[in-house]
């Protein structure tokens, strides 16, 4: 079967220079949505802005996969910090993914997907391996090769790479009382975003594999010391381009 890749961005910025990765390209506008279509290397793509949140999200996955038959997708965007140890500039590549805010008490389970009868969605292990190679190779060359030596010094970039949950909701999280409510119910989660649950979700019920690939952009909590849309400009969006990057090189 011909791969046809979607690739998903959770916020525009984080994906222009994925953009610039494509070849023979055209736009087609659904929706409200733009959707770039064309190639990477020899791989067929379509790269689109998912929106921020769980129903926009929702909206542009189904699209991908009805509309533009895609027959993988990748989510790539920034994320904040649960889990102790992790740091700004860390990649988290998904094993699970659970939908934090999601309460359908007492008719089923806290966390429950209604009528899927489980609470986590996994991620393709194909790939989640793939995506978890081409960190490694960049990682293994060092960070500058992908941001600059200025942003690794502007932002103390050290990243190294984990594997494991993604807590999604409609909710920014900013406080160390809702980071550590959210710890205490879901104590494997290393991240937390707005959006990729409910495009594994998408994904499930369309038999779609995926994977979800976070940059740690914060540490969820009021502490936050980064200047976070010099971070989505300068590291994020640069670290977009070289993962997807090196991952089309392994398809």
């Amino acid at each position: 079967m011909t791969r046809n890749i979607g690739i998903l961005g959770a916020m525009a910025q984080e994906i222009d220079e994925v953009k610039a990765l494509l070849t023979e390209k055209t736009t087609v506008k659904i929706a409200n949505r733009e959707f770039v279509v064309g190639k990477i290397g020899n791989v067929r793509c379509v790269v689109a802005f998912s929106k921020w949140g769980k129903v926009a999200a929702t909206i542009t996955a189904t699209l991908l996969i009805q509309e533009f038959a895609v027959t993988d997708l990748i989510f790539i965007g920034t994320a904040g910090a649960l889990a102790d140890g992790l740091k700004v500039g860390d990649i988290v590549i998904s094993k699970c993914l659970v939908q934090h805010d999601l309460d359908a008490r007492p008719i089923i389970s806290r966390f429950e997907l209604p009528l899927l009868n489980r609470t986590y969605v996994n991620s393709d292990p194909e790939l989640t391996d793939l995506a978890g190679k081409a960190v490694k190779r960049l990682l293994e060359r060092g960070v500058e090769h992908m941001v600059g030596e200025e942003a690794v010094k502007e932002f103390n970039l050290a990243p190294t790479l984990h594997f494991g949950d993604i807590a999604s909701g409609d909710q920014f999280i900013n406080s160390n009382e809702k980071r550590e409510e959210i710890l205490s119910l879901l104590p494997d989660v290393l991240c937390v975003e707005m959006e990729g649950a409910a495009v594994a979700q998408v994904c499930l019920e369309f038999n779609t594999p995926f994977t979800v690939i976070r940059t740690i952009s914060d540490t969820a909590d009021h502490n936050a010391r980064v200047d976070f849309g010099k971070f989505i400009v300068e590291v994020a969006n640069a670290y977009s381009r070289a993962i997807i990057s090196e991952m089309f090189q392994l398809f």
